[in-house]
């Protein structure tokens, strides 16, 4: 394949990728975890000697964003609102590696001389 047109292949990509882009939805970075926790309550049911049942499940949100690190609790009314939001993210994160992969086939492609 010439070089012109595997730059217009992959720069005809890197279009469809924008577009798919622009339909992204609300997104947020981070992992989801489930807890159960032991509460310090004296003869709770989390401290039965014979069948302990620890409290939960609670969900948390776990996340670095300009280095800080940052946890959150999430409740249960909009868990399904943040595993959609955490699936766009990667979604978007998927995209947008593949964009800069392209681009970078494309620059080391200019940058080759002409025979």
């Amino acid at each position: 394949m010439k070089t012109t047109q595997a730059i217009e292949k992959w720069e005809a990509q890197m279009n469809h990728i924008k577009t798919q882009l622009q339909k992204h939805g609300p997104m947020r970075p981070g992992s989801l975890s489930r807890q159960y926790n032991v509460c310090g309550t004296v003869g709770c049911r989390c401290k039965d000697s014979k069948h302990p049942r620890r409290h939960g499940p609670y969900y948390q949100l776990n996340y670095v964003y300009r280095g800080k690190k940052t946890s959150q609790f999430i409740r249960r009314e909009i868990l399904g609102q943040v595993r959609t939001e955490l699936a766009n993210y990667k979604q978007f994160r998927r995209l947008t590696e593949r964009w800069i992969g392209l681009a970078l086939k494309v620059a080391h492609a200019r940058d080759k001389p002409v025979p």
